[in-house]
């Protein structure tokens, strides 16, 4: 069935938003429990800079379990009795996990500070709090660091699996936008199509934004699919306009890309003008996106009949990326509309 273009879909039904995007290892045949314990799914951010330990913004070091980063955002500011858009942070992690992030909260020439440790209980622990000059936005960090583990598997050929992971850790996997981008049951590409084509405004900047960046992922998954399904996407084409594979995040701007790539992408996109075109309007610039996700330091290990994972990612790079390659997953909660 994935021989059928997601292309050809589109154009029977554009608002039936197939998230079912080719493979590049072909279907799997294994299948396992994901998230079973909130301790299944561990993420550790890294900024990739030392805060200065001066500045108007408090720098706050969280570990958090089973808690979402927009709650524990909130948290923040009550304590500090500011507003929570004073509170930054680099990107929602998943509640139903344990991890570390950085929050910032905007505090100017404050001699008394509010008593973090008052934020400390079973689910939270501030691990260390530092000031810098600048408030913590979207894709700030530079990597994240996973452990990931999942139970109850169910394999066809043991052997073969374990050879699949090795391939795809070594090779990486296509750089998909992970389905938590597109909200629950990709119910953030109707409302972006609303605002793109029928001009819907919606007054909440950051919903907004959602929604846009969640078209933007579309169309750029989309290109990735078309060069998944011709077996090209690791390969440069003429017209590349990087020393990788890549293609658009649309905005604003000439395609940076030309002769093959160029064609390539118009093809993809093609019954897409609509969303391009509101995509310029609404002002955000056009950027490159890699077509190939290689984790870092990556490794895995059986633990009884248990598979644990670990491995880093770059900002904007999803986990459940490289987990759809390997295995079908059997999530113990429902999806939550997050970034890491």
């Amino acid at each position: 069935m994935q021989s059928d273009s997601l292309l050809e879909n589109t154009v029977k039904l554009p608002l039936a938003f197939s998230l079912d995007f080719p493979y590049a290892y072909g279907v799997p045949d294994a299948s396992a429990s994901f998230r079973v314990e909130p301790e299944d799914f561990q993420v550790d951010e890294t900024l990739g800079f030392e805060p200065l330990d001066e500045g108007e913004h408090v720098y706050l070091h969280v570990w958090k379990r089973g808690e979402n980063t927009a709650w524990v955002a909130e948290k923040i500011a009550e304590l500090a009795q500011v507003k929570v858009m004073d509170v930054g942070y680099c990107g929602r992690k998943d509640r139903h996990a344990v991890t570390t992030q950085w929050f910032s909260v905007y505090l100017p020439k404050q001699e008394l500070e509010p008593d973090w440790a008052a934020l400390n209980s079973e689910t939270i622990k501030i691990l260390s709090i530092s000031r810098h000059q600048h408030k913590l936005r979207r894709g700030d960090h530079e990597t994240n660091s996973f452990i990931i583990r999942l139970r109850d598997f169910v394999l066809a050929d043991k052997a073969a699996f374990e050879q699949k992971i090795t391939q795809v850790l070594a090779q990486g996997v296509p750089n998909y936008f992970g389905e938590q981008r597109f909200g629950r049951n990709a119910n953030n590409l109707p409302e972006a199509h609303a605002i793109l084509v029928e001009g819907k405004r919606i007054r909440d900047k950051q919903k907004r934004g959602l929604m846009l960046s969640a078209a933007r992922s579309y169309l750029f998954n989309q290109v990735l699919a078309s060069r998944v399904l011709a077996n090209n996407w690791q390969e440069l084409l003429s017209g590349e306009p990087e020393v990788f594979p890549s293609a658009p995040l649309w905005g604003r701007g000439r395609s940076a890309a030309t002769d093959e790539a160029l064609a390539v992408e118009a093809v993809a996109m093609g019954v897409w003008a609509e969303w391009r075109d509101g995509l310029e309007h609404v002002g955000l610039s056009q950027e490159r996106r890699a077509l190939v996700l290689k984790p870092d330091a990556a490794s895995w290990r059986w633990l009884d009949n248990d598979l644990e994972l670990s491995f880093s990612l770059g900002s904007g790079e999803f986990a459940t990326t490289i987990l759809r390659e390997l295995m079908v997953l059997h999530s113990a909660i429902k999806t939550e509309a997050v970034s890491v």
